[in-house]
């Protein structure tokens, strides 16, 4: 079993991991969606999770078609999206105070690495009430390519000072999930949707309900 005293640090990702803000983009882009006379499910809208947004942009051409406005649906979704936020702000995901108490206590070292942007992941945090809470953020800004693939977490490993060996990487999508192997991270799942790929268990090192089951399992 997962000790937190066998590892030098923690790298969190952010979206569905430590903020909910997974539903805020899937109602943003359903919205927009339908604006534009298109009908997205919601399972649609979470397949796209953990994504850069590149990769969501062809995903969304690949569905709609060749044809399919993205400048527009950007705008639209963004729109949609921060209206939504600025009503109803982001909430962060269950058990994330009890792993910092945990993480704190015993001066563990940790720090966000997503595949947001830099504007956007602070702008989520701040609307989370998260200002300051990490010192050290990566962003797809820092990097020559995002999640799957695993300059993040190795980046975040360097700013760390840490060997990326012993990180624990904790994620909630299969890119993620993907990256944080290819990195030779230790990684943990903790699931945004109710359906998992099999293959996003079966890389994981372990696979826990929410955050504070985890900080339950590991401290």
């Amino acid at each position: 079993m997962l000790k937190l005293v066998d590892f030098s640090a923690v790298i969190f990702d952010m979206d569905g991991l430590v903020l909910d803000t997974e539903s805020t983009y899937s109602i943003a882009w359903q919205q927009a969606a339908s604006v534009m006379g298109y009908a997205f499910s919601a399972e649609f809208c979470l397949s796209m999770s953990g994504l850069h947004y590149q990769d969501i942009e062809l995903k969304l051409l690949d569905t709609c078609g060749g044809e399919f406005d993205l400048q527009a649906f950007n705008r639209l979704s963004g729109e949609c999206w921060r209206e939504h936020v600025t009503r109803h702000g982001i909430n962060i995901k269950h058990g994330f105070t009890d792993l910092m108490k945990l993480l704190n206590q015993q001066n563990v070292p940790y720090c966000l690495a997503t595949n947001s942007r830099t504007l956007n992941a602070l702008e989520c945090l701040e609307l989370a009430g998260l200002n300051g809470v990490f010192s050290t953020i990566v962003t797809r800004d820092h990097v020559q390519r995002g999640k799957p693939e695993p300059d993040i977490f190795l980046h975040a490993a360097t700013l760390l000072q840490v060997d990326i060996n012993r990180c624990l990487v904790l994620e909630d999508s299969h890119a993620g999930i993907i990256a944080a192997s290819k990195a030779g991270a230790v990684s943990v799942l903790i699931p945004s949707t109710a359906q998992v790929n099999p293959l996003t268990i079966e890389l994981c090192d372990l696979m826990v309900a929410d955050l504070a089951q985890l900080a339950g399992v590991i401290g």
